[in-house]
């Protein structure tokens, strides 16, 4: 969506081609330049076929809604078709296919590889895997150019396939409109959600008291009132005299973010071993420590989001744990592309448990809690430290143990907490809480250099990085 965004604002007729579902980010509404085609989903019920049986008949509906998108629905050719992989089987031979036909120029953004997810279900002995990498090698081999999230991923693939075209290093970034959020967001936000939290029972008595829209489960504006009873407003009083911007409220629970898929490649049991853990320290610290309070760890409110097909499995694992829980509860939450940014720029801490089938691509998730602000606790994996610095813009756990141990530390005193605190303000120009906006702009401590080979770290929007990597090579009046 990112790429159809900025090939729209550099004057181009872009068509995004996809299967619906989610609205799609508020810029491709937006722009008039941008045409968005849906792909038909197959039928609900011949997804309860075996995936042997499945799997071929999602491949034929696909090259005939793909063929016919690219032959018949898009009159004009296209000057350049961008694909992402993976998915691999049938995409990237379907349009190096058009490609040819259409006399367009191939652009092959690499995600990941699709035959290491298909491992994760088959092993990596299986035919079908096999087969998959073959097909993969071969049609990815050659493309105007090749795009990667990770200088791993570019060395891996030149010298396994022996890749073709041009090859840029492309680290994933958030648009501008991922930033740290004041406090009238997080209060709107908050307003906003206020129903769907209320609604969810695990969090009756969990929560601070809220009176919509005066205050919230997180903020809270300063009122004289009238009868002079202060905050907050009661239900009763119809009339005040002074409602100030609004604050954070200091009996706010903490708040953790994991933007999960919900897919295999993500151990959701390594964050609730660790927040088992974590309630029982902070019971623990709050019947020893009651005089104290600098020594106590916060309530944990663990917002998950996203859509998956393990989703249903582990949430109701998180229902029956959470029973016997007094300092955790987590909800599942499914944003608008708007609300998403919002939602981490509010947060406290994140969390990534992406492990990657690979071991040669990125988490996004972990690249939009950075362009809000926020510090995360991430999974260790190969090329992870091409994003996440240990001890400068978050921490990497390798087990759940290690990752409880990191909650304690940098929740303690919470909303106090020093060494949480210095993770926030080194991603940004902020005081480590949600109360000080900062500007996007501003927001630069770590991503790739303006050489892929040098390891200083200095922040680009997705808009400054695509401009510098990207408009050399798809505008001709920009050398490369």
């Amino acid at each position: 969506m990112y790429h159809a965004q900025s090939f729209a604002e550099n004057d181009f007729l872009t068509d995004i081609i996809g299967y619906g579902g989610s609205k799609p980010i508020p810029s491709l509404e937006r722009l008039p330049r941008v045409q968005i085609r849906h792909i038909p989903e197959l039928p609900r019920i011949l997804h309860r076929l075996p995936f042997l049986l499945l799997a071929p008949i999602k491949v034929t509906h696909q090259i005939i809604s793909i063929l016919l998108t690219l032959l018949v629905w898009i009159k004009v050719p296209p000057e350049f078709i961008v694909v992402q992989n993976p998915p691999s089987i049938p995409t990237l031979a379907l349009v190096q296919l058009i490609g040819r036909m259409r006399g367009s120029k191939v652009i092959i953004d690499w995600h990941n590889l699709g035959y290491s997810i298909l491992a994760m279900r088959l092993g990596d002995t299986h035919i079908l895997v096999r087969i998959a990498k073959l097909f993969e090698a071969t049609f990815g081999y050659s493309a105007y150019a090749h795009l990667f999230v990770t200088r791993a991923m570019r060395d891996h693939l030149v010298k396994e396939w022996d890749l073709q075209g041009h090859k840029v290093v492309l680290y994933d970034r958030p648009p501008q409109n991922f930033h740290r959020s004041s406090v009238q967001e997080i209060h709107e936000l908050f307003h906003k959600l206020h129903p769907t939290l209320f609604l969810e029972k695990a969090l009756h008595g969990f929560l601070p008291d809220a009176s919509p829209p005066y205050s919230t489960y997180m903020t809270q504006t300063s009122a004289q009132i009238s009868s002079g009873t202060g905050f907050p407003i009661p239900q009763t009083v119809t009339t005040y005299t002074n409602v100030e911007m609004p604050k954070l409220r200091p009996d706010r629970p903490a708040i953790l973010v994991s933007s999960t898929s919900w897919t295999p490649d993500e151990d959701f049991s390594i964050l609730l071993d660790a927040l088992r853990v974590y309630d029982v320290r902070a019971e623990e610290l709050s019947k020893a420590g009651k005089n104290k309070p600098g020594e106590r760890l916060p309530k944990l409110l663990v917002i998950l989001t996203g859509k998956g097909p393990l989703r249903n499995k582990y949430m109701k694992e998180v229902g029956e744990l959470q029973k016997s829980w007094k300092w955790v509860r987590c909800i599942s939450l499914w944003l608008e592309a708007k609300d998403y940014p919002i939602l981490l720029g509010s947060a406290n801490l994140g969390v990534c448990l992406h492990s990657s089938s690979s071991a040669l691509d990125l988490p996004m998730k972990v690249v939009d809690m950075f362009g809000c602000g926020l510090p995360v606790c991430a999974l260790d994996f190969a090329c992870l430290n091409e994003l996440v610095k240990d001890g400068e813009n978050g921490l990497i756990f390798r087990s759940s143990s290690e990752l409880a141990s990191q909650l304690e530390r940098l929740f303690t005193s919470f909303p106090n907490a020093p060494e949480l605190t210095l993770l926030t303000s080194s991603l940004g120009n902020v005081s480590g809480s949600p109360s000080t906006p900062s500007n996007p702009h501003i927001l630069k401590p770590y991503s790739n250099a303006e050489h892929d080979d040098v390891d200083s770290w200095t922040w680009s929007t997705w808009e400054e990085n695509w401009g510098r990597k990207m408009r050399p090579l798809i505008l001709s009046d920009v050398n490369l």
